[in-house]
């Protein structure tokens, strides 16, 4: 028996991990995950803006513009509509190149300074691609931006998608002021009476069957303006019987 009062050797205690040092390591990391993020944002960003500066100067921007254009004056003729209606539908558009086209920095991807003359246009995207890492999804983004800017329509009306979209992706979408989307409409969008340009590049059939489907009137067409593939083109690349049976909207003739 051990005598009072004698010392007792004790067993090493185990060394504890600090509690308040444990989600410092986790802080570290994911403050090392959202530096990188901002990283390679920026790294997209920048490529936008080079390319915005590429697509200023290029004939296809300019010629475009004036296509774009020629579409909706032919479609206001159609309508039979008076004298300056065609400023009146389109809030101030003016697709022509102007006085203050200068002012545009080459290569800056343009925010939202033309307050007084906002357009009431809205706007809807589907398929653009991988931009951060496509080539020809990031001039069609790019086109895209300038095109808000040249109509004047905020971005914030201006609603995005694309089921191949990445986080990092979605972020630089929201970053410069456009609306992404939750969920795959499947391009079943109904204007609501509201005058939309839906701009779908390089879109599957029945993306734009769908969004024809969505409609099917003379009201709602003629608030539309589609920016996309040529339905004559998709008619002449497919069998008859085919876009008959699957793609039923875009083989009916016109209203």
């Amino acid at each position: 028996a051990e005598a009072p009062g004698s010392w007792r050797a004790a067993a090493p205690r185990k060394r504890r991990r600090s509690a308040a040092r444990r989600p410092r390591g986790r802080e570290a990391a994911a403050l090392g995950r959202e530096t990188q993020t901002e990283a390679d944002r920026a790294v997209v960003l920048r490529r936008l803006q080079e390319a915005a500066e590429d697509l200023l100067l290029s004939d296809f921007w300019s010629l475009a513009l004036e296509t774009i254009d020629s579409c909706l004056t032919k479609h206001l003729e159609q309508l039979k509509a008076p004298d300056g209606t065609l400023l009146e539908a389109l809030g101030n558009l003016h697709l022509n190149s102007s006085p203050d086209e200068s002012a545009v920095t080459p290569g800056a991807i343009p925010g939202e300074t033309l307050v007084p003359g906002t357009c009431r246009w809205k706007c809807v995207c589907y398929g653009i691609g991988n931009f951060a890492t496509c080539v020809i999804a990031r001039y069609q983004l790019t086109f895209l931006l300038l095109f808000l800017e040249k109509c004047r329509i905020p971005r914030r009306h201006c609603w995005v998608y694309d089921p191949l979209f990445s986080q990092l992706e979605i972020g630089v979408l929201n970053s410069l002021g456009l609306t992404v989307l939750n969920e795959n409409e499947e391009g079943k969008r109904s204007v609501d009476g509201e005058p939309t340009i839906f701009y779908m590049p390089h879109c599957g059939t029945a993306l734009y069957n769908n969004l024809l489907w969505s409609n099917w009137s003379l009201d709602a067409l003629s608030q539309m303006l589609l920016i996309g593939n040529s339905f004559r083109g998709l008619e002449e690349r497919l069998l008859g019987r085919i876009l008959q049976k699957n793609y039923t909207y875009i083989a009916k003739p016109p209203l």
